[in-house]
């Protein structure tokens, strides 16, 4: 801790550095804050002590600045409310194919290892069918331009050489093989397409796409993903909390790699698995 004798100089030094990058002279700061042009110059004068916390806050106040920055007791000059709408946001999540938002954080992480917890199944491995299904409702007339549009996401997402973690509850899985709950009604010839190309995919892309299955009797996650060490994303349903603070997005990759740790079954066992899954579907 900065003893409070010494943090009387800081302040002189950063209030006269915040009002040179305001433009404020000592008598505009004395306007702006309702005080006494000859009180204003006696906190800039030196040997003066740290002023009172009203006078300190309406400094901070007209010259756009962080009260305990100007006390020397936080290194980020900015107010709280810029530092929380820079480190986090919560940005709309339109049922839509692979959103903008979501593109967006995955170009700036590219080359980073990505995340991922996905809400149904991962919307990046899906057949064109299973697409097709899950999304015509919401897309109407528009869907063939959207779908057009998924497709080219993908393509760039396939280059972009980030790797990819997903984690799936078993059970999301074995409802989607069974066509039960949110698959109910979900033709057998699509539910056997996207299996196949889930264990094609999990073949061909290992090691740079791993797939883990945990049991959701024993782990639990929200769905999230984590753009590498930049920023982490929980999925609400109509909006995503975004987290780019390196204390909460270690927080959240922390817990994915928990989720990885628990699994029950790895990524070299996931194709053989899906595999399962299908036959079981055939021989129904």
């Amino acid at each position: 801790m900065i003893d409070k004798r010494d943090r009387a100089p800081q302040f002189r030094q950063r209030l006269r550095e915040a009002m040179a990058r305001r433009g404020l002279s000592q008598s505009a700061l004395a306007r702006a804050t309702g005080a006494d042009r000859s009180t204003l110059s006696q906190l800039l004068a030196e040997g003066t002590r740290l002023p009172n916390a009203g006078l300190a806050a309406e400094c901070a106040i007209a010259l756009g600045v962080s009260a305990d920055w100007l006390l020397g007791l936080s290194d980020r000059p900015e107010p709280l409310d810029d530092i929380l709408a820079t480190q986090l946001s919560m940005p709309e999540a339109p049922r839509a194919l692979f959103d903008d938002a979501i593109f967006g954080w995955h170009r700036d992480a590219a080359g980073y290892k990505i995340r991922h917890v996905p809400a149904t199944l991962p919307d990046m491995l899906k057949t064109r069918a299973m697409v097709e299904w899950e999304y015509r409702p919401q897309l109407g007339r528009t869907a063939e331009q959207a779908f057009a549009a998924f497709e080219d996401q993908l393509n760039w997402l396939a280059d972009a050489r980030s790797d990819y973690e997903i984690a799936l509850p078993m059970h999301e899985l074995a409802a989607f093989a069974g066509g039960t709950g949110y698959y109910d009604g979900l033709p057998v010839e699509t539910r056997l397409g996207q299996l196949n190309r889930f264990a094609q995919l999990a073949d061909d892309l290992y090691p740079a796409l791993r797939i883990y299955l945990f049991d959701a009797r024993r782990l639990f996650s929200a769905p999230i993903t984590v753009f590498g060490p930049m920023l982490a994303v929980v999925y609400l349903g109509r909006h995503y909390i975004a987290f780019r603070d390196s204390t909460r997005v270690a927080t959240v990759t922390s817990h994915f790699d928990w989720l990885v740790r628990e699994a029950a079954l790895g990524a070299r066992d996931f194709a053989n698995h899906v595999r399962a899954l299908r036959d079981g579907v055939q021989n129904r």
